[in-house]
Parts: structure tokens; C-alpha cells; sequence
């Protein structure tokens, strides 16, 4: 494992593990473990042994929202949480944009083992798969502290569970079980509690195992056509990067081995 001060890193199988480590605080953020997380996927988006990440938390947590005395109160109290957080986006150090790094990485798939409230979950909402333990409990209980959502998360909530449902569940700041994030389509699995993690990483070695660049290409469409009412721009995107995707080698193998095994 690599060494990291808030989280850890392994490769399994082909697939990036990334684990929230501060199982006595239920993994609660730090600004450094966004920090640690970003130089963790771009190690893994720099290894080519790896085709996807997962990210999950240690212990009964996934993530239970920001460390209220190391962030919030340090904050009030005139002292800066991370390296100018004032200066960031979303509450994160400057420089580090969360949203357009997940965006732009290899597949990400989210492991909620445990609770995941306020930045435990928006963290993970622009992930490309969320798996839910049925007894995690997700949160946006931003307005519970007098805050509103942060990392792109009122676009992301309402592109998942639309905009109904994603502005009750702002509004309230009420805790949702897993089973009912999976339910309001917030989650896209749910699991037993002991089947979380194992089903996470089967769904990213599943997706890693198809060509890396077009894994890329295909996020990249996801990303800049989910809110596109444009349709000749979303046409003339798809279409730039399939001619880019009739050169590549992961292309060329693909129709060799399809027409190899027809005539097979």
C-alpha cells in the first residue's frame, strides 16, 4: 500500500483501491484527504495495469461528512483548514478541481460501505457508479449547518434523481438508507452489507477490462453532453472522437478478433 497521511491506496486485480482511513472519525474530511485521493487516482490513471478505481471507507463509515472541529470551526475561528481553502472551490484546497479530475479519470466506481453525509457524498456523485451498502446512511445535510451544496453536487443529484427528489432531499437534509438511495435512483446497486466492497470491484474490473482510451472518450461525452439540449453539438462530438476511435489499435484489434472468430 502506498503511503498516504488520510487514506489508502492498493491495486487489486487491475483495479485502484482507494480507502478512506479515519475509521475513529467515520473517515470525516479533512481538506488533505481530497488531497491524498487526487494524487491516488492520478497515480492510478498513470498506471497501466489499472482500468478502474473504487473508493471506499475503513471501518462502519464511508465518509460522514466534514470534520466539524478541524474544518468548520477552524475556519470561524480565523484559521484556514487546508492550504487556502477561502481560495478553492467547494471547501478544497486551491488548485484542486474534485469535479473535473473524477470527470476526466479512468472509471470511478463509489463503495458506500457506511454513513456518507455533506461532502462524504457529494464527493462521489459525478463517479461513474455508486454502490450502496442497504444499511449505509447518505445525507446532504448542508442546510442542517447552516451551508449549501458544494462540487457541482446540485447538478449531479438532479442529473441522478431529478429535480424533485434531489431538492427535497437537499432541503431537508434528512438521512436516506441505502436502500432507498438505490430506490430514488441516488445509488445505482445495493447490497448486503458484507457484499459491498466485493460487488464495487467486480463492477470496476468489469468495466477497466474494456480499452482505456475509449473508456476515456466515452466519460468525456457523458460529461459534456448530460445537460446538452444542443443536439448537432452533442452529434459533432461523438462524431470527433469516433473518428479519433477508427485509428486506434484498441479499435483495429477488436474488428480483427470479431472477424477472426466468424470465420472461426
Amino acid at each position: 500500500m502506498s503511503d498516504y497521511e488520510t487514506i489508502l491506496y492498493e491495486v487489486r486485480d487491475g483495479v485502484g483501491l482507494i480507502t478512506l482511513n479515519r475509521p475513529d472519525r467515520l473517515n470525516a474530511w479533512l481538506p488533505q484527504m481530497s488531497v491524498d485521493s487526487a494524487h491516488a487516482i492520478e497515480a492510478a490513471n498513470a498506471d497501466p495495469a489499472v482500468g478502474a478505481i473504487v473508493m471506499t471507507g475503513a471501518g462502519r463509515g464511508f465518509c460522514a461528512g466534514a470534520d466539524m472541529s478541524e474544518t468548520f470551526q477552524s475556519r470561524i475561528d480565523g484559521v484556514d483548514p487546508g492550504a487556502n481553502t477561502a481560495g478553492g472551490s467547494g471547501g478544497l484546497p486551491e488548485g484542486l478541481d474534485w469535479v473535473a479530475l473524477v470527470r476526466e479519470a479512468k472509471p470511478l466506481v463509489a463503495a458506500v460501505n457506511g454513513a456518507a453525509v455533506g461532502i462524504g457524498l457529494t464527493q462521489i456523485l459525478p463517479f461513474d457508479v455508486i454502490v450502496v451498502s442497504e444499511k449505509a446512511k447518505l445525507s446532504m445535510a448542508f442546510i442542517k449547518v447552516g451551508l449549501v451544496p458544494e462540487l457541482a453536487s446540485t447538478h449531479y443529484l438532479v442529473q441522478r434523481m431529478g429535480f424533485g427528489r434531489a431538492s427535497e432531499m437537499c432541503l431537508s437534509g434528512r438521512l436516506y438508507s441505502g436502500q432507498e438511495a438505490y430506490d430514488l435512483r441516488l445509488a445505482d446497486h445495493v447490497t448486503a452489507p458484507d457484499a459491498t466492497l466485493d460487488r464495487a470491484l467486480e463492477i470496476a474490473g468489469d468495466i477497466g477490462a474494456n480499452p482505456a482510451p475509449q473508456l476515456r472518450m466515452t466519460k468525456r461525452l457523458l460529461t459534456e453532453n448530460c445537460a446538452e439540449t444542443d443536439l448537432t453539438l452533442v452529434q459533432a462530438r461523438e462524431s470527433a472522437l469516433l473518428r479519433e476511435c477508427w485509428k486506434t489499435p484498441e479499435h483495429h484489434e477488436a474488428v480483427k478478433a470479431f472477424l477472426d472468430k466468424q470465420k472461426g
